[in-house]
């Protein structure tokens, strides 16, 4: 039985090229969230393979990329040599002692589903963050969670399913408020059409 940190290293080799709605489609609706908001320096939790590294480099003059996986992140580091972007292998359920100082934005993408606990990425996302800064969360939304939606990947005619936790829409507004968050947008990004169950969950806060 594998852990998640094992399954993203196998899933590593062919994550890039495999069809990923989810994956896609949250790059997409990050950009779009994004777009106005101004960052210098940015702390992105679960960076992968640096898929979305690429796009917070066109805006960031320094990117902290953290990930479980150091599979995912030699991708990323094959494509990403800038000197402005530092890639460190780190667990966020512990302690966050891979900043130097605090960041504009904090960014986490299809991270949370992995996290059974939301209240301490919470506090330590506020801690990280200059007064003002931005924390940015892109989720699989957790009404495609109920119907039984995972994390999940195909190898050696093998189906490898992640361990993952159902946050409600409440958990995270809740536990940003209690940090002292501000929220400034949530969405709902749809494959098609609106009528369908949303794939993805979007939130944007603001620290006090």
């Amino acid at each position: 039985m594998m852990n998640n940190q094992q399954a993203y290293d196998q899933w590593a080799d062919t994550y890039n090229d495999v069809i990923n709605k989810t994956r896609d489609l949250e790059l997409e609706a990050k950009m779009k969230v994004l777009k106005d908001i101004h960052y210098s320096s940015v702390l992105e939790l679960g960076c992968g393979t640096g898929k979305n590294t690429e796009w917070l480099l066109h805006k960031a003059a320094a990117i902290t990329a953290v990930d479980l996986s150091e599979s995912m992140m030699e991708k990323a580091r094959e494509k990403i040599t800038s000197d402005h972007v530092d890639f460190v292998q780190a667990d966020i359920n512990k302690e966050w002692s891979f900043l130097k100082s605090a960041v504009d934005l904090v960014t986490c993408s299809l991270v949370l589903e992995h996290i059974e606990h939301l209240t301490p990425v919470f506090e330590k996302a506020s801690a990280s963050l200059n007064k003002g800064g931005h924390f940015y969360i892109g989720e699989l939304h957790p009404f495609k969670q109920y119907t039984g939606s995972k994390a999940r990947f195909e190898k050696d005619n093998t189906t490898y399913v992640l361990d993952c936790y159902t946050h409600h829409i409440s958990s995270f507004t809740s536990a940003a408020a209690n940090q002292g968050f501000s929220l400034m947008d949530l969405d709902e990004w749809f494959d098609e059409a609106a009528t369908a169950v949303p794939r993805i969950l979007t939130l944007l806060f603001r620290k006090n």
